[in-house]
């Protein structure tokens, strides 16, 4: 029994990997794209053209000098790239994982392997949007702030 459990661990395992794609596949070129924010992208999501898988998220790392989230993606190498594509963080719904959509430009150069896709757009907070729907922060039926002009008076003034 326990040689059935280990076997069907292994499968488990192999599959997992092979599904999951962490790993960089023989023949991929690795770009990079440079977002604001990450959100709940990692290691492993996917990198889709149109809808389709072309690629996935290699590494995530932090940029020190600019404090941006730094993607390194490995791409299929049958897929082109124009160099002014564009990269956007998208999630799969409201609960489901992020990836990267990536809009081909109209470019005549490609992306060479080792390049940065210029044109980006970070994650957004889908929960931080909501809530500031639900709770506004300013305007609206919240008490006017103090001003510097003076309070229009209440009586009139005693002429002399």
């Amino acid at each position: 029994m326990g040689v059935v459990v280990l076997a069907l661990a292994a499968g488990f395992l192999t599959y997992s990997l092979s599904v999951g794609g962490v790993h960089m596949k023989r023949g991929d070129y690795e770009i990079s794209a440079k977002f604001g924010e990450a959100g709940s992208l990692a290691p492993g999501a996917a990198v889709a053209v149109a809808g389709v898988k072309v690629g996935t998220v290699s590494e995530i790392t932090l940029e020190p000098k600019t404090y941006l989230a730094v993607a390194k993606l490995s791409i299929d190498p049958t897929v082109k790239l124009p160099a002014d594509s564009t990269a956007k963080i998208t999630s799969d719904g409201i609960l489901g994982g992020a990836h990267i959509s990536i809009a081909p430009g109209a470019a005549l150069e490609d992306l060479k392997p080792g390049g940065q896709i210029e044109n980006t757009q970070g994650a957004v907070d889908l929960f931080g949007l909501i809530g500031s729907v639900i709770r506004p922060q300013g305007g609206g039926d919240a008490a006017p702030a103090a001003s510097s002009a003076p309070a229009p008076a209440t009586q009139p003034a005693e002429s002399y």
